[in-house]
């Protein structure tokens, strides 16, 4: 299944009420959105029409969290009536809104798409699901930091095996998407300050000269599962309705059991 595919279908299976992206391009996977959506590119050029509530910024990833208020076009308490649109009637009053889907394929640099993880998960929840693109490359050309191939995920795929590392409270799925694979994770926690405090010690561990060293399971894609079995997978009910009613973190303990039995 490509890419967009899969994020079409994932758009209809989770139902997200908001939508992030960070590296809009041409906009192909910007206009499968439906949703209130926010969406950053320091040099979008879209071709495509979009069919959304759209906030289109012109900014690197880094600058627009470093507003003071990244999220303003989400926050439903400034027009009650888009609360009861996008049918979160519990959110009628505003108050800080949590990303629902994010979707990050910026640059294709480590370093880059970590912080774009720390800052997506700054402003998510634990039913949040957070795609992070390109994590499989298929070979080290591929991955080199220094792009000298056509296509070209660069050493982002390092982010899945910090996450492991670091954060194993948090469920690291690789989905085998064509071209170069995508990642989710689920189970966000935004008072999480562990990728914060080691943050240099893991670039200076992490950052490396080309060659890049990808694992053999990451270009064989061992550990990765089928889009399809993930999106035909019994947890997304569970995990919309602990959502839709906002439900504390406990209730992430069920949804893991089935998403790692998946995985």
């Amino acid at each position: 299944m490509h890419r967009h595919d899969f994020l079409r279908n994932l758009h209809h299976v989770y139902k997200p009420r908001n939508y992030l992206e960070i590296g809009v391009n041409d906009g192909r996977s910007l206009a499968l959105s439906r949703v209130p959506t926010v969406a950053i590119d320091p040099a979008f050029k879209v071709v495509t029409s979009l069919s959304c509530d759209v906030h289109l910024v012109k900014a690197t990833s880094d600058d627009f969290f470093a507003r003071k208020d990244p999220l303003l076009h989400l926050r439903t308490g400034r027009n009650p009536f888009r609360a009861l649109a996008r049918k979160d009637p519990l959110h009628l009053l505003g108050g800080d809104p949590k990303l629902e889907l994010s979707f990050i394929d910026g640059m294709h640099i480590f370093e880059f798409a970590l912080r774009d993880f720390m800052n997506v998960e700054r402003h998510s929840h634990w039913s949040s699901v957070i795609v992070l693109d390109d994590m499989l490359p298929r070979n080290i050309d591929e991955a080199a930091r220094d792009r000298h191939t056509g296509a070209w995920t660069g050493d982002v795929f390092k982010v899945a095996t910090v996450l492991r590392r670091f954060r194993p409270d948090l469920v690291v799925v690789e989905v085998d998407t064509a071209p170069t694979g995508q990642v989710l994770i689920f189970g966000a926690d935004p008072e999480n300050s562990v990728l914060k405090s080691k943050y240099d010690s893991i670039l200076e561990e992490y950052i490396v000269d080309d060659p890049q060293d990808v694992p053999d399971e990451v270009l064989t894609r061992k550990t990765a599962v089928s889009p399809e079995a993930l999106l035909r997978a019994d947890f997304w009910p569970g995990l919309i309705r602990a959502r839709n009613l906002r439900r504390s973190r406990s209730a992430f303990t069920d949804v893991r059991r089935k998403i790692e039995a998946l995985a």
